[in-house]
């Protein structure tokens, strides 16, 4: 049986308590898909990929990818190929420091060929 994903990075979420994440954070769970996208046009960092939660309909941002990470991500996203990446919520835990609370799991697509 082939995978249906390919493990790419774990990382925390940055910038949690700045952004929407408290105005939807008794709906987060374990498990939950997110949506990276890529803000090119950031001041503070021209790598920002950010993680979007929607929830019924409309989007949240929660945060983004750690700076020392986005890295990673950002080449795929220049190229056309964000889509190719998987990013669910693999750790909630709302007693730690708000950058430690939520850890994501990102991972790559399987090609459906």
């Amino acid at each position: 049986m082939k995978a249906h994903q390919t493990f790419f990075m774990d990382c925390h979420l940055a910038g949690r308590k700045y952004y929407d994440a408290d105005l939807v954070w008794d709906r987060l769970q374990t498990g939950m898909e997110l949506r990276l996208e890529l803000e090119p046009d950031n001041r503070f960092d021209p790598n920002a990929v950010q993680v979007i939660c929607n929830n019924d309909g409309e989007d949240y941002l929660l945060g983004y990818i750690p700076r020392s990470d986005n890295g990673k991500l950002v080449p795929f996203f220049e190229m056309g190929w964000g889509d190719i990446f998987e990013c669910r919520i693999s750790k909630l835990n709302p007693e730690a420091y708000a950058e430690q609370q939520v850890h994501l799991t990102i991972k790559i697509k399987r090609n459906k060929e």
